[in-house]
């Protein structure tokens, strides 16, 4: 008997999937990110062909050879672009990628009229990583299927790689963030958010760090649907030479100074 498919509930089907991975000096673990983030968008090409997908890679400030590195991908890959920003922050970054995308700013009220999102936003899906991480094959596939169920964002999980890191620090990361369905942890390397609640949240705040916890808290306090997962795991780079200045590995430096918290008390990240 053939597979049922039974329509989308109204306004959760995608068309686009728009991809975002600021970089400031990253040539050092951008290559695998980016063929992190190709394998993911070849899946979706595989399994969910009439789904675009665009990768907007932000060179914020960058000295090294990240821009020259990204430039092969998009000649290679017309699904790659770049833009190159002198922020030095996490948060402008990331909102001008997803403005790059086309995707726009922030929603404005005008005075006397009610603050209403573009009906195209609805059927984007933008999925937030970083230039040291590397997203796992089905990425942007499960991402799809939590969207298309009805959340209006998704937070992943991150693991930090253990090449080159101290096993105590690793120890006690692993010990506050167990791998678990309905997490609650916020990584700016493995998030993604309907582009109409993203608009309607106010975008990221243009912020060095926590950008992305800023907008989760927007999100919810708007009532957005916000589902937390395990099974789109993120392989993130365990250096504790933060580029953000209280960022992940800021947390990890933070970490390796301090003892580890005791049974049941919630993560100092």
């Amino acid at each position: 008997m053939a597979a049922l498919h039974l329509p989308l509930p109204r306004g959760h089907g995608i068309d686009k999937i728009a991809v975002v991975l600021p970089a400031h000096n990253e040539d050092e673990h951008l290559g695998r990110a980016l063929h992190a983030v190709q394998h993911a968008a070849d899946e979706v090409g595989r399994r969910r062909p009439e789904i675009a997908v665009g990768v907007t890679v932000v060179l914020d400030s960058c000295t090294d050879g990240s821009a020259a590195l990204t430039a092969g991908f998009a000649a290679a890959d017309r699904r790659f672009s770049a833009i190159e920003v002198s922020f030095r922050s996490a948060g402008a970054s990331r909102a001008a990628g997803i403005k790059a995308a086309g995707v726009g700013g922030p929603l404005r009220r005008r005075p006397g009229k009610r603050r209403t999102t573009p009906p195209w936003a609805g059927r984007i899906w933008l999925a937030n990583t970083d230039a040291d991480s590397q997203v796992p094959e089905n990425w942007l596939v499960r991402q799809l299927e939590f969207a298309e169920s009805g959340a209006d964002a998704v937070l992943g999980s991150v693991e930090p790689d253990p090449a080159g890191m101290d096993p105590e620090v690793l120890r006690r990361w692993l010990q506050r963030h167990p791998f678990e369905e309905d997490h609650p942890h916020i990584y700016g390397a493995n998030f993604g958010v309907r582009a109409s609640a993203y608009l309607a949240a106010g975008g990221f705040p243009v912020l060095a760090s926590h950008e992305d916890k800023t907008l989760v808290q927007s999100l919810r306090s708007r009532a957005f649907t916000v589902t937390a997962t395990d099974s789109i795991r993120v392989l993130t780079s365990g250096r504790t030479q933060a580029r953000a200045p209280h960022g992940f590995g800021a947390y990890l430096r933070a970490l390796g100074r301090h003892a580890p918290a005791a049974a049941g008390q919630p993560p100092g990240e």
